[in-house]
């Protein structure tokens, strides 16, 4: 990439960040189910399970998130301290997509063990992370394996992405950007602050992957892990500290595509 090649491309990515990061697009978007929340561990949850069935219409996953948090009793974190065995007969005939009563079920049953045992998701995450040292990849499989802990996922094992099988994992990208970034702009949390933005590595979905390819920041055909990384260390060039706020910029060169979520 030549200096002014370069040059072009920084501009198109800072203004279509400072363009979509801003609190008019939340409403539209699936953080906008977490955004109902004020305590932390209502928004962990919230958004797990928000991101979890992020794919497909936007507003099918809007509804559908929505219908998930009313099972809540509109409080995710009590619900998932106080809930017994007859509570989870509720999630039974819930479905999105191929996300069904079965995978929902047994979701909220490793979700009550996270936050009753293991200390939460970001405690999981964490400690994930710090065994990885800083290798995202290696975190979301440990991050995932501790989800999952004693439990057979059997089918449901296919809903969190494990990056070592070379998924692009990019719901569970995603949910650590909402987690993580943490900036004045008001539409990511930026709640577990012990994490650094940097080791965040950028969603990669068919809409942002042929945008990032035609900018020519990533040249690999497949949206797996290996593109992710790929796409990551391009976007770190720009700033090392925070590559994933391009994400925003990404988003808005496929805005005309972005009815669904892939």
């Amino acid at each position: 990439m030549n200096t002014a090649d370069r040059i072009l491309i920084a501009e198109f990515l800072e203004s279509e960040h400072d363009r979509f990061n801003r609190p008019s697009f939340i409403e539209d978007d699936p953080i906008s189910i977490p955004h109902r929340y004020s305590r932390k561990e209502d928004r962990e949850i919230a958004g797990f399970l928000t991101a979890v069935i992020s794919w497909g219409q936007r507003g099918t996953i809007l509804k559908n998130a929505t219908t998930l948090m009313m099972l809540m009793e509109d409080a995710p974190h009590e619900f998932i301290r106080d809930c017994g065995k007859v509570d989870l007969a509720r999630f039974e005939k819930f479905v999105h997509r191929t996300f069904n009563g079965v995978d929902c079920v047994f979701f909220v049953r490793c979700l009550m063990d996270v936050y009753r045992i293991k200390g939460g998701l970001h405690s999981s995450f964490k400690s994930a992370l710090n065994h990885s040292g800083n290798n995202l990849g290696t975190a979301l499989h440990l991050f995932r394996k501790d989800f999952f802990g004693n439990r057979l996922p059997g089918r449901s094992s296919k809903h969190f992405s494990d990056p070592l099988s070379n998924s692009a994992a990019k719901r569970l990208c995603m949910y650590l950007r909402w987690m993580v970034r943490r900036d004045d702009r008001g539409v990511d949390f930026g709640i577990w602050n012990d994490v650094s933005p940097s080791v965040l590595h950028c969603p990669l979905d068919v809409h942002s992957g042929r945008v990032a390819r035609e900018l020519g920041l990533l040249g690999r055909n497949q949206n797996d892990w290996t593109a992710v990384i790929e796409l990551t260390r391009s976007l770190q060039e720009f700033d090392p500290n925070d590559p994933c706020r391009f994400d925003f910029s990404l988003f808005g060169g496929g805005v005309s595509e972005r009815n669904s979520v892939n």
